[in-house]
């Protein structure tokens, strides 16, 4: 097993998603799906796995038209791409993959080349690719390049998340050799850091291939610094004043942008993930309101005197007059927060909404779809005379699911109403979080300052402005069941199915401890955990997994559903009965599921993509393609109970399902991505022909003690040599001009 850590996301003292901040106690998605032990099943770093699904975990192998499956009647095109850990992009035979869009890439014609030696300012920044690029939308141009033509296939506007950043690759090799003191930072050095973070809006036009188009006035960047309007129920209440904002209704940057979204209006939705992790914060034991203290220790935790770089502490103070760098110290400095930066963070953690094809509109942040680790917001399809519904994960371990329900129902007239349409939309709704039963029913409660539970919380709400910025206590209040890391959702575009991938969790299994407050029982919807020889449970879950949910009498707007696993992570090799239980193979295998995005242009095609490092000594991250069944498609039989070992408290007793299995017809490697990388964010071309995919930090694993000497880099893709490794946006094309993947 590898030893990697996902360094790209700041939220933790390792930069890991797996920091436990939900200390509510609410009962796991392990508790009772069967986890039969089968100890001669060995990993390769000294672990076995103990696994088991529930109801259905594999995929459906009835897709033809009119089947079980409801997907259009296609099959998958393509020969499976094999395993592997060079430094190459791996695709398909007859498919072409060109680069379009790397790290440093200008957006004008006035920004010179990238240096890529961390000698390019960082002023250029804010008219350069930012870095880690992760969740895109592709918004088709008409021909002329001046207005929206949402079918166009040859010219069209990308907008890009920029997640984070691979310091060591960022600067000079002096200042890498030199240091990064977070307590004495270069103001420089932080002005380039905030500005290769936030959003990119790029016009790509095709002619032999797609290319950006520098000249274009829709091209512009927004970063961390950028200004932001506060909209919705949260705008304009107390939390959400500082001294840039004394009435609560604007803030500056977006940040650790991850997954995304899209509007029926066609507008883009960003959302901000692991940024709790960038702000300085005090200690909570000298907080005088408590209830800040309460909610900063839900969100951030014991947090750091300085912040994941350091951004609140340039060389010499902040000098700038306007609080450029005190914004990301949440001490109380001042007499009320009109004169300091204490309710900073509570202007992250949003869904922003920017509008293509309006450069001069402030992009706004939608506080009525919640504050927490926004991994995506994936609408399910817009129904005239029904409400828009929202998926939305937390993507931290034990943290929810949530789906947001808009108050007023969709009229097709505000096809083209912009952040107009989004003000009658996105700001008035209903915020729900999801519990999952043992039986394979759930159910969605409203998160409202109404609800009992609510108002008895510790936390003391008072208006319906505190439940939204503190989503998670108000979750944690009414018992939602905590999840395996809730990551990207998707709707499958015919059945109305919703599927969200759990990434992992290294606690789950390890009932009768006490770990950020959690008993990490096993439960229905968090099954599995690896045991140590000794039969004690070990490193948690590490393959992660996917659960289906179908809302009940398929209206999105219910409070209530059924849901099963679709699919587990595991490795080829492992025990079929007991680990690798989907039946996946060689041509198949995967773990830590974390991009899911399905095709409108070939319905029912699902494309998965991976954040490993349980598996990474085998393989480098991946992209399959998938064609899922549908909800309960192996049936639940074979009901068994067994009692299963915990570490350190009394067994746990967890009941098995039997389903179907994954086939190499339903499931398949599509692509493998260069050393040290994470496959993340896709989008397509109107007519299914064309797929943007991001390769994310290939070699983020390079120290700084190797910056100096480039044969130590963990690469140098995708411009090869001695360089430095770039995020890069890739388009991928069938060389026969069909269908990505059918």
């Amino acid at each position: 097993m590898s030893d990697q850590l996902t360094k790209h996301h700041p939220d933790s003292p390792n930069g890991c998603d797996d920091v436990v901040r939900n200390t509510s106690g609410n009962r796991e998605f392990g508790d009772v799906l069967n986890v039969r032990l089968s100890r001669r099943n060995l990993l390769k770093g000294g672990f076995g796995l103990a696994a088991g699904s529930f109801m259905s975990f594999g995929l459906s192998g009835c897709l033809s038209s009119g089947g079980s499956g409801g997907s259009s009647a296609f099959t998958l095109g393509f020969d499976a791409v094999a395993k592997g850990l060079d430094d190459a992009l791996r695709i398909p035979t007859g498919y072409t993959a060109t680069y379009l869009y790397r790290l440093g890439d200008p957006i004008n014609a006035l920004t010179g080349g990238y240096a890529n030696d961390g000698t390019d300012s960082a002023a250029s920044f804010e008219h350069r690719a930012g870095d880690h690029h992760d969740g895109m939308a592709y918004f088709g141009l008409n021909a002329a390049g001046l207005a929206k033509d949402l079918g166009n296939n040859a010219r069209g506007l990308l907008c890009m998340n920029h997640e984070n950043i691979t310091q060591v690759f960022l600067h000079t090799v002096a200042e890498v050799g030199a240091g990064f003191d977070k307590a004495a930072r270069v103001p420089a050095q932080i002005d380039k850091e905030v500005n290769a973070h936030g959003v990119s809006v790029i016009e790509v036009v095709r002619n032999t291939n797609f290319s950006v188009n520098t000249l274009s006035g829709f091209n512009r960047r927004y970063t961390a610094a950028s200004p932001m309007e506060i909209s919705g129920p949260a705008a304009g209440d107390n939390l959400m004043v500082t001294a840039y904002s004394t009435d609560g209704s604007a803030t500056r940057g977006t940040l650790n942008n991850c997954a995304n979204g899209v509007t029926p209006w066609g507008t883009y939705l960003t959302c901000e993930e692991n940024w709790a992790g960038y702000f300085k914060r005090p200690a909570s034991n000298t907080l005088a309101d408590t209830k800040a203290a309460t909610a900063q220790n839900r969100y951030i935790g014991s947090g750091s005197s300085n912040g994941s770089y350091g951004w609140a502490n340039p060389a010499g103070g902040d000098t700038s007059g306007t609080g450029l760098y005190d914004r990301w110290n949440i001490t109380p400095t001042g007499a009320d927060a009109t004169a300091d930066y204490r309710n900073a963070a509570n202007t992250m953690g949003w869904v922003v909404e920017i509008d293509p094809f309006a450069p001069a509109a402030t992009p706004r942040k939608r506080t009525a779809l919640g504050r927490f680790g926004h991994e995506g917001a994936m609408p399910a399809k817009a129904v005239a005379g029904k409400p828009l519904v929202y998926y939305m994960g937390d993507d931290a371990v034990g943290e929810y699911i949530y789906k947001y329900v808009s108050n007023a129902n969709w009229d097709a007239a505000d096809a083209n109403g912009g952040l107009a349409a989004g003000n009658k939309y996105l700001d008035d709704g209903k915020l729900y979080v999801a519990t999952f039963n043992d039986d394979g029913s759930g159910t969605w409660t409203e998160l409202s300052i109404s609800h009992p539970a609510i108002l008895a919380a510790a936390y003391g709400f008072t208006t319906q402005a505190e439940v939204l910025v503190n989503s998670r206590l108000a979750a944690d209040a009414v018992g939602a069941t905590a999840m395996d890391r809730p990551e990207w959702t998707g709707v499958h575009p015919v059945t109305g199915e919703i599927y969200v991938t759990l990434t992992k969790n290294a606690n789950r299994g390890k009932a009768g401890t006490t770990l950020g407050g959690q008993d990490w029982a096993l439960d229905a919807a968090n099954p599995r955990y690896y045991v140590d020889a000794d039969g004690k449970a070990g490193s948690g879950n590490p393959n992660g997994h996917i659960v289906r949910i179908r809302e009940t009498g398929g209206d999105h707007a219910a409070t209530a559903f059924a849901w099963d696993v679709y699919l587990f992570g595991a490795e080829s090799d492992m025990d079929g009965a007991t680990i690798n239980i989907s039946g996946l193979t060689d041509d198949n295998d995967f773990s830590s599921p974390d991009g899911l995005w399905f095709s409108q242009a070939v319905p029912g095609l699902m494309w998965l993509q991976t954040d490993d490092d349980a598996y990474t000594d085998v393989t480098n991250c991946m992209m399959l393609a998938a064609l899922p069944g549908k909800h309960g498609d192996g049936g639940a039989v074979d009901i068994t109970s067994t009692a299963v070992p915990s570490n350190g408290g009394a067994d746990q007793t967890v009941t098995t399902y039997a389903g179907t299995k994954a086939t190499a017809a339903t499931l398949r490697r599509f692509l493998v991505g260069p050393k040290d990388c994470e496959i993340t964010g896709i989008t397509e071309t109107p007519d299914g022909k064309a797929i943007f995919v991001n390769i994310q930090h290939p070699g983020e694993r390079t120290t700084a003690a190797d910056i100096a000497t480039p044969a130590s880099f963990g690469s140098h893709w995708p411009d090869g040599g001695d360089a430095r490794p770039r995020s890069t946006t890739i388009v991928i094309t069938k060389n026969d001009g069909g269908l990505i993947g059918a």
